[in-house]
């Protein structure tokens, strides 16, 4: 048992001895390309919202020229049943 453990005691004490965190040049690599990911993620999201956005207010807008053109037309209709009396 007691090789076991002077195995086991070496094994830890070899491992602790590594630094086995990335060097920090990797981690600051690592970084900025968490940051451009993040970055990429963001525009994304706000591109879709935009799009959203403009779909429905074209939507309403079509709506109201639809709207406006029938209000003419009633108008226009009106005008000729006047005219013609």
């Amino acid at each position: 048992m007691d090789t076991v453990d002077l195995e086991l005691d070496r094994l830890i004490s070899k491992r602790a001895s590594q630094d086995l965190r990335p060097a920090r040049d990797e981690r600051e690599e690592l970084w900025k390309e968490s940051v451009r990911r993040y970055n990429a993620r963001r525009q994304e999201e706000n591109r879709l919202a935009w799009c959203d956005y403009f779909e429905r207010l074209a939507t309403c807008l079509r709506a109201r020229a639809e709207e406006y053109d029938h209000r003419a037309q009633r108008l226009l209709e009106d005008q000729q049943i006047g005219e013609a009396r």
